[in-house]
């Protein structure tokens, strides 16, 4: 049976750093044997068919192969359409009335408790807030995420440690539900 993915890209392409190109992507997506790969925008997503694997393995297949072909590690988010779709569903804030750039979605690689963000004091923050879900963290900015002080801190190492994090835009949330679906 094959599955549709979506490879999360972590800090790729971004101030000239760690420079992926995403016709070098989709080739080596293809290399490890995946079918229907195509890339969104040059910020780190890719969506591919895959019949072996699952998340994990799909995800450190991935990292592995990008470290060995370009020499630099990435750390690499992989998810399936039912996932993407149900945290878009999911999402505890109202996204048909808010900008895209008012909205984001953090993946994390792991399931995270409530417990990691005790520290955070949420009502020194507002109007700025976040919800969890599974495996996600939805963060509403309404200035954006570049001027967002509620995201400076959740993106502290005391609270992400141990995990992969990687944030989307909501257009990029929805438009990678759409990629998947098709």
């Amino acid at each position: 049976m094959t599955t549709t993915y979506a490879a999360l890209l972590r800090g790729i392409n971004v101030g000239g750093a760690r420079k992926l190109p995403m016709a070098e992507l989709r080739a080596l997506l293809t290399d490890l044997g995946h079918d229907a790969v195509r890339t969104h925008l040059q910020s780190g997503q890719a969506v591919f068919a895959s019949g072996h694997g699952d998340e994990d393995s799909l995800a450190a297949e991935l990292t592995r192969a990008i470290e060995k072909r370009f020499g630099f590690a990435v750390d690499v988010i992989v998810r399936d359409h039912a996932y993407l779709e149900a945290v878009a569903e999911a999402c505890p804030f109202p996204a048909a009335d808010l900008e895209a750039k008012q909205l984001h979605v953090t993946y994390f690689s792991a399931p995270v408790a409530a417990e990691r963000f005790e520290t955070v004091d949420r009502p020194a923050f507002l109007p700025e807030e976040f919800r969890l879900g599974d495996r996600a963290l939805y963060l509403y900015a309404p200035n954006g995420l570049g001027r967002s002080k509620l995201a400076e801190a959740l993106a502290r190492p005391r609270v992400n440690k141990g995990l992969i994090a990687t944030t989307r835009n909501w257009n990029t949330v929805v438009k990678l539900v759409e990629l998947t679906g098709a």
